[in-house]
């Protein structure tokens, strides 16, 4: 099964940007849809973005315009590039996976498998 490593956190001011990255091993992500979630504290973990193998993309209310999740499969890994940050960015975002043919969804326990998060802080 896949593995999945997140980097690229860490502080920016507000209206500033940020790549977040997600290596994958033990599998190639076109196998599977792959996310972004975050936990922002006293609230539920959401979903962000989420992207499927046929490249088909989708995004939270809350950061249309402003995130967008991408992948490269020759790399096998997952980004999420994040502009115009907000201070209700600030969380630990987690990327996720679920092989085929389980289409993305926007809950945390659809997801087969996660990574252990990387902390992103807005101010």
């Amino acid at each position: 099964h896949v593995q999945l490593v997140e980097s690229g956190g860490g502080s920016v001011q507000v209206g500033g940007s940020l790549r977040l990255s997600c290596v994958a091993s033990g599998d190639t992500i076109g196998r599977y849809c792959m996310g972004w979630f975050r936990q922002i504290p006293d609230r539920e973990r959401e979903g962000v973005a989420g992207i499927e193998s046929d490249g088909s993309t989708s995004y939270a209310d809350s950061v249309k315009g402003r995130f967008t999740i991408s992948q490269d499969s020759a790399k096998n890994i997952l980004y999420l590039q994040m502009h115009s940050l907000k201070p209700e960015d600030s969380g630990l975002y987690y990327c996720a996976a679920v092989p085929n043919p389980v289409r993305c969804s926007d809950r945390w326990f659809d997801f087969a498998y996660h990574g252990q998060g990387t902390q992103v802080t807005v101010s």
